[in-house]
């Protein structure tokens, strides 16, 4: 089932658009803004986007989001590509490698329910996981790891080992992050959860509650 969202216009109206190096970590530009059907869209968001569009397996984009705010992730099944937003604003995409065929990564809303630096598989060898953010107690995780460009993992997201560290980093506990089985298409608002949602999230993590079962 696809995922319904609210999607913006994507014809933007921007008088100009702030360029971006396509390998680059971060910009240091100066965002201007405009109102589209009723969202503040950025110059900076537009051209982050537009940049991403080339952007080799392995490789990301990430602003400089000094301003505070909590993250949220979107994480796009079609494009291969994880959308990082600073409260309402796009600071980040990345190249990503989802589930493989038999091994699909789950669509849905999901909040991070456990953060470690090291972690290793028990379903698969033992093999590393740096870096991991779990999704879900039956071993959905977001995590450093091989990024093809293409879905090739056991169903976990599969990022580049210097952006999983910088999101680690960013992240907190029960943070929002949806799977789609959409393409990103003009300006998507960031990714919303229910309250309550979070809370439970964070509850089973802290207190115990639920059990890890598996990770992949």
């Amino acid at each position: 089932m696809r995922m319904i969202r609210a999607l913006l216009p994507a014809a933007f109206g921007l008088a100009a658009i702030t360029s971006m190096p396509a390998m680059a970590d971060t910009s240091t530009s100066t965002a201007s803004s405009a109102t589209i059907g009723g969202a503040n869209v950025t110059s900076s968001a537009v051209a982050l986007v537009e940049a991403a569009a080339t952007l080799a397996p392995g490789k990301y984009l990430w602003e400089n989001d000094v301003d505070a705010g909590p993250v949220s992730i979107l994480i796009s099944i079609p494009d291969q590509k994880a959308y990082v937003y600073r409260g309402d604003a796009l600071v980040a995409v990345s190249t990503v490698s989802t589930g493989k065929e038999g091994k699909e990564t789950p669509v849905g809303v999901f909040t991070i329910l456990q953060k470690k630096e090291m972690h290793r598989s028990n379903l698969y060898d033992n093999a590393p996981m740096p870096f991991m953010q779990r999704l879900t107690w039956d071993g959905i995780a977001i995590h450093a790891g091989k990024n093809p460009g293409f879905p090739a993992s056991h169903g976990c997201i599969r990022v580049p080992a210097s952006f999983a560290k910088k999101l680690f980093a960013a992240t907190e506990m029960g943070a929002t992050v949806e799977v789609t089985d959409i393409s990103y298409s003009g300006d998507m608002p960031a990714p919303r959860s229910d309250a309550q949602m979070t809370i439970a999230a964070n509850e089973a993590a802290i207190g115990g509650g639920a059990k890890e079962i598996a990770s992949r």
